[in-house]
């Protein structure tokens, strides 16, 4: 495993964070260009600032060890349902997106940036951490069955 620095994401992280959103789409891109459009990105810079202020947004960077080159990224929303009728009134940290540098994976980034994810939702009292995975994204699927996730639901479509 490399060493890197995890820390909470701000406004100068945004031109790696630009780069690795790129990446990740094109994956989905690649698997589902019915669905994904190529050569965008998720997120407008605009978008991404009001993400990065907001604490119930946090967006978690992984470095290199001099902590200059951004090699992944984890972006993270608080959910919690008061008053249904049908939910327990649990927190969940669930985990929008999480990428890591094409050129550094399988080599422990990931595995890293997910359990200091995992720490940071113990700490902020969360009964559970939760993510979507594209079926389409074969080695995504891999990467977190390794680490121990398993299905919580499965979504499904019919093309018409």
């Amino acid at each position: 495993m490399c060493p890197i620095q995890i820390r909470r994401a701000d406004r100068g992280d945004i031109p790696g964070i630009n780069r690795l959103l790129c990446q990740v789409l094109m994956i989905h891109h690649n698997g589902r260009p019915d669905l994904f459009k190529g050569n965008t990105k998720k997120y407008t810079d605009t978008e991404l600032i009001e993400i990065l202020q907001n604490d119930k947004t946090p967006v978690f960077a992984a470095f290199d060890e001099d902590g200059k080159t951004l090699l992944g990224y984890a972006f993270c929303v608080f959910q919690q349902y008061t008053d249904s009728n049908i939910l327990t009134d649990v927190r969940t940290l669930y985990i929008d997106d999480l990428c890591v540098d094409e050129a550094c994976r399988g080599h422990g980034v990931g595995r890293r940036l997910y359990e200091y994810v995992l720490a940071f939702a113990r700490r902020s009292g969360c009964y559970n951490v939760t993510l979507n995975v594209w079926i389409c994204n074969e080695s995504a699927v891999r990467f977190y069955e390794k680490l121990g996730l398993t299905p919580q639901k499965i979504g499904m479509e019919t093309i018409l």
